[in-house]
């Protein structure tokens, strides 16, 4: 017989194939916060948050990630080393083995949706064995009104059992931890793993597949804002670009951090109700509306406390350099009511080019901005050991391959003819070194970023005189307000500009070996965005 808590509600997972648990359902932050520290899973941080630790896995393992190859996906999905296949058969052994294990126990139920435009809303019920993984999708998942909780059907469901281990050889699975998509059963099945990033982005896959297949709708891994005017910005970067910072802007309201969509009607929509950030090296200084969202409600995970207290110790990393916080969108204070922007006029992809060679802001064509988002470029420094300061670059297709299960030139597609059909514009800011690589060079400043970014925002580069670079071909305004006309033009803070031609040619051509594999799938124009290699 199962049992459930929650006066007001009564569900049942027999349909899911979980039997006899005990039943938390839709249990309140607070509550499930008590919880946790009753269990001894978590701690209360001196700002109130909890603090819990992942386990083994403090960050997603995408070699484990895998798609259920079915009549729907099969001749969809890009099938390779970001999306692994997976059988039916399998997933369905696999599936009863987690339910079982799942039956008999304490779970943690919670009804949500993503999407917050109601066009495009897609409910989500989430089965999770701890109390705080749960708290997690209270935070990441856009929250229902009781209301609507009485008639609530889900259309995915999330079932995250970390404390059941795979067996590879019985399973199909590369080793005990697995984060698998039906898109026949509309699950998503975590095991292995406490890593709770593993939910979110698992949902963010799903909605990759369908928003583009069936809702004529762009997915986005990106931040968006909102001006005074009605005007939306949208802002692609990987992780150390500057994505949260730079859309955490004074002027305009916040719509989301993270995962958006793009549709046919011109609107932007966020997909969650919380933000997912990092926070190595945190300070109220550079980050404040994320120090300050770290408060009752917020869920930090895998970060160390100063000795003998419990006050975080930001640049500790001694558990991970992934360390993380999730808080509920209401958090930040100066947000886009209802999650959603319309018209959109602005498009930024952030890169932090650690060689040195990209312009601080350049304006795209829509080959260009095609040929960019495919690459999907950052370059991060190496590491500290036997000395290597040569800076890798890291590509990335549509800033975010490890979710993208459709071809990104499929995504690059639908990006250039909503950027045409909207007249938007496309810039690629460089928030990475000036003056030089890294390890001579120095880093942009992050006051001229913003003034770049507020000028284009503003229409103040719409009518400056524009060069276009030798080797990238991306068009570079001579003067930008508020910034030091000599950092427009890369080249010229460069103490030996024959050194920075040579470099450029290095790094163009570390773009197109990265292209290769897209080009049979490019169309004619995308391809004319690339650089310059002779």
């Amino acid at each position: 017989m199962e049992t459930n808590t929650l006066s007001s509600q009564s569900i049942s997972l027999m349909d899911l194939g979980i039997t006899n648990a005990k039943v938390h359902y839709q249990l309140s932050a607070d509550e499930l916060h008590a919880i946790t520290l009753q269990s001894g899973q978590g701690v209360e941080a001196s700002t109130g948050a909890l603090a819990i630790n992942t386990g083994e896995f403090t960050g997603r393992s995408p070699q484990d990630r895998f798609i259920v190859k079915d009549k729907i996906t099969e001749d969809k999905v890009w099938w390779g080393n970001v999306n692994i296949p997976f059988s039916p058969e399998a997933f369905e052994k696999l599936y009863d083995k987690v339910t079982q294990f799942l039956s008999d126990k304490e779970v943690f139920v919670r009804d949500s949706y993503v999407c917050s435009d109601s066009n495009y809303r897609l409910n989500v019920r989430v089965v999770t064995e701890t109390a705080w993984s749960n708290l997690f999708c209270y935070n990441m998942f856009l929250r229902p009104e009781e209301s609507e909780l009485a008639n609530f059907t889900p259309d995915w469901t999330v079932i995250c059992a970390p404390g059941f281990m795979a067996d590879p050889a019985v399973d199909g699975t590369r080793q005990s931890n697995f984060a698998i998509l039906d898109f026949t059963k509309k699950v998503a099945l975590i095991g292995g793993t406490g890593y709770t990033g593993e939910m979110k982005k698992g949902i963010f896959s799903a909605l990759n597949f369908i928003l583009p297949v069936f809702e004529n709708t762009l997915p986005m891994h990106c931040s968006a804002n909102v001006g005074e005017a009605g005007d939306t910005a949208i802002f692609f970067g990987l992780s150390g670009t500057g994505k949260t910072t730079l859309s955490a802007d004074p002027e305009r309201k916040l719509i989301g951090d993270d995962e958006h969509g793009w549709t046919s009607e011109n609107t932007v929509f966020n997909f969650e109700g919380g933000c997912y950030a990092k926070v190595i090296n945190l300070s109220e200084e550079n980050e404040p509306d994320i120090f300050r969202a770290i408060k009752k409600g917020a869920l930090l995970e895998n970060v160390v406390f100063k000795e003998g207290t419990n006050e975080v110790d930001y640049d500790n990393v001694s558990i991970t350099q992934n360390t993380r916080v999730s808080y509920p969108i209401t958090h930040i204070d100066n947000i886009q009511p209802g999650s959603i922007g319309h018209n959109p006029k602005n498009i930024f992809f952030l890169t932090a080019d650690s060689f040195g060679i990209l312009p601080p802001i350049s304006k795209l064509t829509p080959g260009q901005a095609a040929y960019h988002f495919i690459s999907g470029y950052t370059a991060k420094v190496a590491g500290t050991e036997a000395g290597v300061t040569e800076p890798q670059p890291n590509f990335s297709a549509c800033f975010g391959a490890p979710f993208m299960p459709l071809h990104p030139t499929k995504y690059a597609e639908m990006l250039s003819k909503k950027m045409k059909d909207a007249d938007v514009k496309v810039w690629l800011i460089n928030t990475g070194w000036t003056g030089g690589a890294y390890g001579t060079g120095s880093r942009m400043k992050l006051k001229y970023t913003r003034a770049m970014i507020t000028a284009a925002l503003n229409g103040e580069l719409d009518n400056v005189e524009y060069v276009n670079h030798k080797v990238f071909g991306i068009a570079k305004p001579q003067s930008c307000p508020n910034v030091p006309s000599e950092i427009l033009n890369p080249r010229n803070t460069w103490e030996d500009p024959a050194l920075y031609d040579k470099k450029a040619i290095e790094l163009a051509q570390k773009f197109k070996a990265n292209f290769a594999k897209f080009e049979e799938f490019a169309n004619a124009e995308i391809l004319a965005g690339a650089p310059k290699t002779e």
